[in-house]
């Protein structure tokens, strides 16, 4: 090595010692008689000290150093006078007895400090250079621990990992997939995974009974903060077992997550069926960290010639605790908010419990008293409470108060991102009717298993079949899901035809599945965890690109390589390709 010792290992201990330390520049300060220079690398920062009373050719050698220079200081460890308690060097420095410039560097494009002042463009064009900034190192030192903690867990408690393949055939179930032209195979196309799915079910026909793979996965759909075209997903299968003991299986390795990664631990992960999330949420993956769950008043406020309530297929609520002393200003801010195209609600009526017991709300002239009081019962409201209503169509009115709950979350600081509320949705429906195409499709993916006692209603009702399906949710962010499997030929088949397959289309694209089935295939399931997720859930950031290594930004492009790119026409004549125009 060219080094005895990091960046970031030298302590109050080692003073004498004479080492041999690498890296690069971070600053220097040339104070006349000394110099000054923060040698950085990935394990921390070392002060260099160069004094020009004992070695002049040496300190002018110093002040000729650029930022990002990378070199080698051989010195000895000396106390520091003036110490740095932020730094885990900051008790010593280096008194340097020789320098080599190893290479040079170009002035960098932004500053490689914590505080940066380069754009996200910016540093995504240069992301080896923002790597070598603490806070994404520090990233990416979290995902490498997420993963190790997580192999660890998982060969502990039986599991083995398989490669599954990353060219292979293209469904039109879910979403788009990346298409790979075969050169060999004229006409013919691969495509890059969305998730190992019909291959670890494989696996379990194959006897290996506990499957596991942190693996990238590719779907070719609109980009957003927690989606990048190319992600990772610990994926996992389990054989002979039912929903009880792949929720606490894994319940097991988002506990020990927590504890090895986080020092959080977790009790156990209540549960809470899709009917009732819809309910009381809004949505399917709660943020449980507060509560404002929604109370409905649709019969308790009709006929009082209120016509937004009159006409409303619902009328649903929440009750913001203490919040009865909102200004006018901040109302209107709210009904602005839910009235925001992405939001869609009409309007938003409110009512004040105001702390010395009188009611004030925005429907006064339809709602005497008396029937607020009823309002003021049915939500189990206090004195300084402000409630908040919403009406309309169902589903639209609800996801509208999810969001009105999420933001009222935000404004009184009960989502803080130290705070972990995980939690178990399960009894998802088994598919949903799609009015555009009028027909039916999985929720989750065509090989998930309905819940034994609503099979019979495949025949009769398909849309109230529950199924046999779980998410993990955390802090209001799906962070995995899955299924007890279909494992019976006929019933993957009559799930095929519910969705609209012909025989012939079931068999041209499934029919390896099924085919295996007929040989003795177990009964399984599993799970598949968004790793990015919850890197980024675990580091406190909305975003899953601080914690992948080079990501794409949100065209789905890499800005440092710039790709995709066109490629040469012979590889086009190769694959028998032509583009259009």
């Amino acid at each position: 090595m060219l080094r005895t010792n990091n960046c970031g290992e030298l302590n109050i201990s080692n003073i004498g010692k004479v080492v041999t330390l690498t890296g690069w520049v971070q600053r220097s300060r040339d104070l006349g008689g000394m110099t000054f220079v923060d040698l950085r690398d990935r394990y921390g920062i070392t002060q260099l000290v160069f004094n020009m009373e004992t070695n002049a050719a040496l300190c002018e050698e110093a002040r000729k150093l650029g930022r990002e220079f990378v070199v080698a200081a051989m010195g000895t460890v000396a106390e520091r006078s003036n110490k740095n308690p932020k730094m885990s060097t900051g008790d010593i420095e280096i008194i340097v007895d020789k320098i080599d410039i190893l290479n040079t560097s170009k002035t960098p494009p932004f500053t490689i400090e914590e505080n940066t002042d380069g754009g996200d463009e910016l540093r995504m064009k240069y992301r080896y250079l923002d790597i070598r900034r603490s806070v994404v190192r520090d990233n990416l030192m979290l995902r490498h621990r997420m993963a190790i903690e997580t192999r660890n867990y998982m060969n502990n408690i039986g599991f083995i990992e398989v490669e599954t393949p990353v060219l292979i055939k293209s469904t039109p179930e879910g979403a788009r997939d990346f298409v790979v032209p075969s050169r060999m195979n004229e006409g013919q196309f691969y495509a890059l995974p969305q998730s190992p799915q019909t291959f670890k079910q494989l696996l379990m026909v194959a006897g290996l009974d506990k499957y596991f793979q942190i693996v990238k996965c590719f779907r070719d759909e609109d980009l957003r903060a927690d989606r990048q075209p190319e992600f990772t997903q610990i994926d996992c299968e389990m054989s002979f077992v039912t929903q009880e003991d792949i929720l606490e299986t894994f319940e097991g390795l988002t506990k020990h997550l927590f504890n090895a990664v986080k020092g959080v631990n977790i009790s156990a992960l209540p549960r809470i069926s899709y009917a009732d999330s819809m309910k009381y949420y809004g949505n399917d993956k709660p943020d449980i960290r507060f509560g404002m769950t929604f109370v409905e008043l649709t019969d308790l406020v009709k006929g009082h010639e209120f016509k937004v309530f009159d006409d409303a297929e619902i009328v649903v609520g929440i009750n913001t605790s203490g919040c009865a002393g909102y200004t006018r200003k901040q109302l209107d801010e709210l009904t602005d908010f839910v009235k925001r195209p992405q939001i869609g609600a009409g309007g938003l009526v409110y009512l004040r419990y105001n702390e010395e017991g009188s009611l004030k709300s925005s429907v006064d002239k339809f709602y005497n008293e008396e029937e607020l009081k009823k309002w003021v019962a049915a939500f189990e409201a206090k004195p300084g409470d402000l409630i908040l209503i919403l009406a309309g169509a169902a589903n639209k009115t609800r996801k509208a108060l999810s969001e009105l709950r999420l933001e009222m979350g935000n404004r009184l600081g009960f989502r803080n991102p130290e705070i972990f509320a995980p939690l178990w949705v399960v009894d998802f429906p088994l598919l949903e009717w799609d009015e555009e195409t009028q027909r039916y499709y999985a929720m989750h993916h065509p090989f998930t298993s309905p819940k034994p006692e609503d099979i019979a209603l495949l025949d009769t009702n398909p849309g109230k079949v529950r199924a046999n399906a779980y998410d993990l949710v955390i802090n209001g962010v799906e962070i995995g899901g899955g299924s007890i499997r279909i494992h019976n030929k006929d019933l993957q088949k009559k799930m095929f035809t519910i969705l609209g397959f012909t025989d012939e289309d079931a068999q041209a694209q499934f029919g390896f599945l099924m085919n295996a089935f007929e040989f003795g295939a177990p009964p399984h399931g599993g799970i598949a965890f968004g790793f990015d997720r919850m890197c980024s859930l675990f580091g406190g950031s909305e975003s899953i690109r601080d914690y992948i290594a080079f990501p794409k930004n949100n065209s789905g492009r890499d800005v440092m390589i710039d790709s995709p790119s066109p490629i040469k026409q012979e590889q086009l004549d190769e694959l028998k390709l032509r583009l259009k125009g």
